[in-house]
C-alpha cells in the first residue's frame, strides 16, 4: 500500500474514534497504533499531524496526543461579491486583459481518485524517484556549516557552476541563476522578455504550463506548428515577420507533448531567424535527463552554440528527481541577465539554501549517475510497453511519433468518430485518467488528441491495465466501426 493511502486510511479511522474520548482525553500511544493498525511509525506520526492540523487533536511533548476541545461554529461568511466588479475591471483603455487560469496545469498536478490509473501525470512514479539518495543528500546538506543561512541571491556558486557545465560553453557560472524549478524560470523569462500585450511565439502544440504563464503575464501566444522534426523554421520566420514578436518559446529536445526532437538542419535556422528578428529564444530543456536508454547521442542545448545571447536557457532537476526538489536554472548572456536577476529577486529573493545544498549533494554523489541510468532504462521499458499496448488495442488512434525521451505519447483521434472531451470523461469513468489535447494548443487545434503519460505508473502491468480500460472507454462511446480510418 502506498504511504499516502495508509496515512489517509489511518486518519479516517482515528477521526471516527474521536467521539469515544472526552475533550482532553488521551489517545492510544504511537506504539499501540502501530501494532493495532499494522502501519509504520512514520504513518502514525503523519496521521496524528494531520489531525492536529485539523484542530481535532493536540499533542504534549513526552505525554502523547489528546482530543481537542470542540470547535465553535464558524462565523457567517462575509459578502465578497464586490470582488467580481473589482477583478473584472479593465483598468482603462490601455490595460491589457489577463487570463489567470491554472485548470489545465492542475490536470497533471492533482492526484487522481483512488483506483484510477494515472496516465495524465507529469512526474515520476514514487518508485522511480531517488528517495533514499535524496534523503541522504538532504541529511548531508543539513550538516553543512551555514546550511540554513541566507544564500547568494543568484544561487550557490558551486551549483551555478554545475549547471553551466551541464549546459556547455560558452555558458559560464556567472551566466546562471538558480530558480525554484523550471516553471518559475519560464515565468520569469516571459515577464522579463516581453511587455504585457505583446505577442509571444510558441510551438503548437506546446506545454500547458507555459501557455498559462504567458496568459497570466498578459502576453498573447501565437502558434507555430510542430512536426516530427520539431518546429517548422519557415513558419517561424513567417510568424516573426507577421507579428513583430520578440520572443519564441520552444522545447528542442523531447518536446511536450509530441516528444519531437528539433532536427539538426533546423537548429541553426531557428536561432538565426530569431537573431534576424531581434528576438530571444527561450529554450525549455526540461527533458534532457529523461532520455531513454535506447536513444542515440543527444544534441547539445541551443544555448551551447549561441555567442550572441539569443538563447535564454531553462532547465531543472525536478522532473528527474521529485516534484518537491524545486531547483532549476536560468542561463542568459548580456544585459538581459540583469533584468532576469532583478525580477527573480523582486519575486522571491532566493531559492531556499537547504534545497540548493541538497541538490549539490545529490548531483555530486555516485548515486546520481546510477539514478539517471535507472530512469533511462525504466522509461524506455514503459514507453515500449505503452506503445505496443496502444497499437494492439487502440488501432484507431494514430501515434505519429514514438519518442526516445520524455514521458508521454501524443495520440491523434479519428476525427468526429471519437470526441476528445467525451473520451476523456469516459476514460475517467472506466478508471484511467488521460489528458485532453485541446489545452496544448493556443488556437484551434487541427484535430482531437489525447496525451498519455507513462511516468506516473508503477510499470508495464499497470500500463497494460490502463490501456485495457481506455479500450473499454472507446467502446463505450458507441463508435461505428465504418467511421474509423482504415
Amino acid at each position: 500500500m502506498r504511504e499516502r493511502s495508509s496515512v489517509s486510511e489511518l486518519v479516517n479511522s482515528l477521526r471516527e474514534e474521536l467521539n469515544r474520548y472526552s475533550p482532553g482525553g488521551k489517545l492510544p500511544s504511537s506504539r499501540e497504533l502501530v501494532e493495532r493498525f499494522k502501519v509504520s511509525p512514520v504513518t502514525v506520526s503523519r496521521a496524528v499531524g494531520q489531525l492536529v492540523a485539523e484542530g481535532l487533536v493536540f499533542t504534549r511533548p513526552g505525554a502523547g496526543a489528546f482530543r481537542a476541545e470542540a470547535r465553535t461554529a464558524a462565523p457567517a461568511p462575509g459578502d465578497t461579491s464586490w470582488q467580481e466588479v473589482s477583478l473584472s475591471g479593465d483598468g482603462g483603455p490601455e490595460a491589457v486583459p489577463r487570463t489567470v487560469d491554472a485548470s489545465d496545469v492542475l490536470v497533471t498536478l492533482a492526484a487522481p481518485p483512488p483506483g484510477v490509473i494515472e496516465f495524465n501525470g507529469g512526474y515520476l512514479h514514487h518508485g522511480l524517484q531517488p528517495e533514499r539518495a535524496l534523503a541522504a543528500a538532504l541529511a548531508r546538506a543539513g550538516r553543512r556549516p551555514g546550511a540554513w543561512s541566507r544564500p547568494p541571491t543568484d544561487g550557490l556558486p558551486e551549483l551555478r557552476a554545475w549547471f553551466a557545465r551541464e549546459i556547455g560553453s560558452p555558458v559560464t557560472a556567472s551566466d546562471v541563476l538558480i530558480t525554484a524549478g523550471g516553471q518559475s524560470a519560464l515565468t520569469t523569462a516571459l515577464r522579463a522578455l516581453a511587455p504585457p500585450g505583446a505577442p509571444v511565439l510558441v510551438e503548437s502544440p506546446t506545454y500547458t504550463g507555459m501557455l498559462a504563464a504567458a496568459r497570466a503575464t498578459g502576453l498573447r501566444p501565437v502558434p507555430v506548428p510542430v512536426d516530427a522534426d520539431g518546429v517548422r523554421p519557415e513558419l517561424l520566420e513567417d510568424a516573426f515577420r507577421a507579428t513583430g514578436a520578440r520572443v519564441f518559446v520552444c522545447q528542442p529536445l523531447f518536446q511536450n507533448p509530441t516528444g519531437a526532437v528539433l532536427a539538426p538542419g533546423r537548429r541553426e535556422r531557428v536561432v538565426r531567424a530569431a537573431r534576424k528578428a531581434g528576438a530571444f529564444v527561450v529554450e525549455d530543456d526540461f527533458a534532457r535527463r529523461l532520455v531513454h536508454a535506447d536513444a542515440g547521442p543527444l544534441p547539445e542545448p541551443l544555448a551551447s552554440h549561441d555567442p550572441d545571447g539569443v538563447v535564454v536557457h531553462v532547465c531543472s532537476l525536478t522532473k528527474v528527481t521529485s516534484p518537491s526538489l524545486r531547483v532549476g536554472a536560468l542561463a542568459a548572456r548580456g544585459p538581459v541577465l540583469e533584468r532576469l536577476r532583478a525580477l527573480q529577486v523582486v519575486d522571491s529573493f532566493f531559492v531556499p539554501r537547504p534545497l540548493q545544498e541538497a541538490a549539490l549533494e545529490l548531483v555530486g554523489s555516485p548515486a546520481w549517475e546510477r539514478h539517471l541510468r535507472s530512469v533511462a532504462g525504466e522509461l524506455a521499458g514503459r514507453r515500449t510497453a505503452m506503445t505496443a499496448a496502444v497499437r494492439a488495442q487502440l488501432p484507431e488512434l494514430t501515434l505519429p511519433h514514438v519518442p526516445s525521451g520524455g514521458v508521454t505519447l501524443w495520440l491523434r483521434l479519428p476525427g468526429p468518430a471519437v470526441g476528445e472531451s467525451a473520451l476523456v470523461s469516459a476514460a475517467l469513468r472506466a478508471g484511467v485518467a488521460v489528458a485532453p489535447g485541446r489545452p496544448y494548443h493556443c488556437a484551434e487545434p487541427p484535430a482531437g488528441h489525447i496525451r498519455l503519460s507513462f511516468a506516473a505508473v508503477s510499470g508495464p502491468a499497470e500500463i497494460a491495465e490502463g490501456v485495457r480500460r481506455l479500450r473499454k472507454a472507446v467502446d463505450g462511446l458507441g463508435v461505428v466501426e465504418d467511421s474509423l480510418p482504415r
